[in-house]
This record gives C-alpha cells, structure tokens and sequence, in this order.
C-alpha cells in the first residue's frame, strides 16, 4: 500500500477533478504490475496495473489507494475489471465518499466472491486526496490560505513595499503547492496593487483556474493574471456591461452573485460544482481575514523570515479585536520545514 500511494503521488497535479489513486497488484509478496491514475479521461489505477499484468492478473491481490469505482464516469468501473480479470482480493485505504461510489464499490466486489478489506495506511490516503474529501463531504474545496510575514507578522512596510520578504527557495517551493491546486483565488485588491500572475511556473503541463473576487469589476483588462495560459473566472456583483466585455475578450469567465460583496462561503460551493478540490488562497489580508473570520481556512501554509518589519507595518490578517485572549483562534503546527533562509509552517485550526 505504502508504494501505491508513491505511485499515487504522480498524479498530484494531473489528477484534477479526479482523485489520486495508485495501485500495486502482488501475489505471495512478490509485485506482478503497478498503475497509477494520470489525468481524467484516462485509465484508472486499478485498469493501468490490469493492462500491466494482463492473465498474471488472476488470483492475485490488489492494494488500492482508495475504493475502485463502481459507476460509468469518463471510464468504465473499476470494480467490474477487477472482477473480469479474476482478482482474489482488493485491499483499499479508504472508502471513496462520492455519492456515487461510497461502499458500492466494495460491495459489488465481495457480491463476486472477492475478498475485500480496507483501512490500511488510511490517513495517509486521506492526505492525498484531502481535497477530494472535502467536496465530496462538505460540498466545498479544501481551503489552504498562503502567507508570507516577517518574525513580527508582518507582510509589508506601511507603504505596502514587499518584494521580497522571503527568499527564492520559499518561492519555489510556493510553485509546487501552486502546481497541486485546483485553483488559486486572490481579491482584485490585490491584482491592482501587485499585478501578479499567480500561474505555475515549474513546466507543468496544466495550469490551476485563476480566480478573482471582484464585487465592480475594477480588474484592468491588461493585467497580468489574465494573460495565458489557464483559465481565469472573476466572481462580481457589477452589471457593468463594458467592463464585462473588456475582460472577457481577455478570456475571462465573468460569474455574476447578487450581493455586493461576494461571499466566500457562496464562492465555495460554487467551486464544488466546478469540481475544484483544492483551492489556494494567495490574497491581501483583509480576503485571508475573511476565509479565517468565517471559519474556512483548512490550512494555513506560512512562511516565515528571519526580518523584523516594526509595529508600523502592516498585519498579516486583518480580523476584529478580541475581549479577551481565550477568543483567539488557535492552530495546530502539523509541520515546521526549513525552507532556504526561511521556515514553513502548515497550521490547521484546533
């Protein structure tokens, strides 16, 4: 299990909207063929590592990062292939929680006689595919909100200046988790005030959707966020015609909420029904403050450098005043890594 889940890992930015999933197909400890899962459309784990042992297959098991799909999709189930090629058991780390899935497999395999167990390495599943999990539970991405500050939880001097309080390695090592996400959300604050493009730049073969919160539609057709490639989706409440116009002949998608100030719990369920799994937050930190205020941020992915900006500086998120130290919001450090000259801290709320 432990190496379909590295097979598994392949996948980590091709995968989208489809989960991860890898497989190893062994009898008597020895590994007859291996599969993972590429790109949707594409043959699942479970038929790669099929098409990889071919007759081999029969009596063999197969260990199965998550649950073998059980429904016709863009590819046939998973499941009904296992059985055809005569599997004599199917280990799996975690039950698939699409509605569509969610135990049907595993039933369908144990009704042709299979042998099923599941369980193994499970929480190590569930990471991988954490974002999948989220949607289909919660109906909503899993949240991981970017921050950079200095030792004082600063961003920026009070003139705004930034470039760069952290080192290249942290900027690197930002493309990959850029690289794994579904999309990358920002606030039209900052597309003005920074110009960024927030695209991959690690040569992966496909771009996260871009997403900007716009409430009037201030995003300047010439920004650099809406270059190519990838695909850019502005979330407003302005009915302004022309300016609509002028960013879609851009290549934008212009999607209109009726509150004045698009809410982000609204966005969120609309970006489960675009099938985004896992969504980047890189913003200013009155929209970071907002994900924190309103309970959504999974994840706090922060990086810290060895500088001190002063009180005059500004904060990392802006949030309302407290009464008393118990109404602080209170993390879990779930990794601290040395990046560079710099430290990387993944927080998850208590």
């Amino acid at each position: 299990m432990a190496r379909a889940l590295e097979l598994a890992q392949r996948g980590l930015a091709t995968t989208q909207p489809n989960p991860r999933v890898g497989c190893v197909l062994a009898r008597n400890g020895e590994v007859i063929a291996e599969g993972w899962h590429e790109r949707a459309g594409q043959a699942h784990a479970e038929a790669a590592a099929l098409n990889a042992a071919g007759d081999a297959a029969a009596g063999a098991t197969a260990y199965v990062t998550l649950e073998p799909c059980s429904h016709f999709g863009r590819t046939p189930p998973c499941a009904d292939a296992l059985i055809t090629a005569r599997l004599a058991r199917v280990v799996f780390a975690i039950e698939d929680p699409n509605p569509r899935v969610a135990g049907a497999g595993a039933a369908r395999l144990r009704a042709a006689g299979i042998a099923v167990e599941s369980g193994l390495l499970a929480e190590e599943a569930r990471e991988l595919n954490i974002g999948h999990v989220s949607r289909m539970q919660r109906q909503r991405p899993w949240v991981r909100i970017k921050l950079a500050m200095s030792l004082d939880g600063r961003t920026a001097l009070a003139d705004g200046s930034s470039h760069w309080i952290t080192g290249a390695a942290a900027r690197e090592d930002v493309q990959r988790w850029r690289e794994r996400s579904s999309a990358i959300l920002t606030g039209v604050g900052t597309v003005l005030a920074d110009d960024p493009r927030l695209d991959v730049r690690t040569g992966a073969e496909q771009q996260p959707l871009r997403i900007i919160l716009d409430s009037r539609l201030r995003t300047p057709p010439s920004a650099h966020i809406l270059a190519k490639p990838g695909r850019v989706l502005l979330f407003t409440a302005s009915n302004d015609g022309a300016r609509r116009r002028a960013l879609e002949e851009q290549g934008a998608t212009i999607e209109r909420l009726a509150e004045a100030q698009p809410a982000p719990e609204r966005v969120l369920r609309r970006l489960a029904e675009l099938e985004i799994n896992e969504l980047l937050v890189e913003a200013g930190a009155t929209l970071a403050g907002a994900f924190v205020q309103a309970g959504l941020a999974d994840e706090l992915l922060v990086y810290v450098a060895p500088v001190l900006l002063g009180p005059q500086a500004r904060p990392l998120l802006q949030l309302p005043a407290l009464a008393e130290l118990a109404q602080g919001r209170r993390f879990s450090i779930i990794e601290a890594q040395p990046v560079g000259a710099d430290l990387r801290l993944r927080l998850r709320p208590l």
